[in-house]
């Protein structure tokens, strides 16, 4: 199984120029889901890459800062706002990444698409034929 998430244009960016190479998450998702697909929120709204885990790692917020700092992508100051009175952090390694050349309309792929909050399973079958892995 997939899993589709919505992420913010910024970081979007920082994923595909390589200065971001974990994904935070407050929750996270079943562990049996091996690929990322990324909608790009709004002004962009759309799905523009995809990209295997490597990892999830899972700790108090000061445990995964301290892993994963260098690789963040985000300041500290965004990092601890984001986690703020949170026991608990969630650090998605991003592995192979597909870019597309051809950002995809959610609504394409995704019958009555809204974007997800935190994330949205998508069954390999709704999107195999969409997102073939080119790595």
């Amino acid at each position: 199984m997939d899993v589709l998430l919505s992420i913010k244009p910024e970081h979007v960016a920082n994923i595909v120029n390589g200065t971001k190479r974990f994904e935070f998450r407050r929750k996270v998702f079943s562990k049996d889901v091996s690929k990322v697909v990324i909608y790009c929120t709004k002004p962009v709204g759309k799905i523009v890459a995809e990209f295997i885990i490597e990892r999830i790692l899972e700790g108090s917020p000061e445990e995964i800062w301290n892993e994963t700092r260098e690789a963040s992508g985000i300041s500290r100051d965004f990092f601890d706002s984001y986690f703020d009175g949170r026991d608990t952090a969630f650090a998605i390694e991003i592995g192979a990444l597909n870019v597309f050349d051809d950002p995809i309309e959610p609504c394409d792929v995704v019958e009555n698409f809204s974007p997800p909050q935190s994330y949205r399973y998508l069954p390999k079958l709704e999107s195999s034929k969409q997102f073939e892995m080119t790595v």
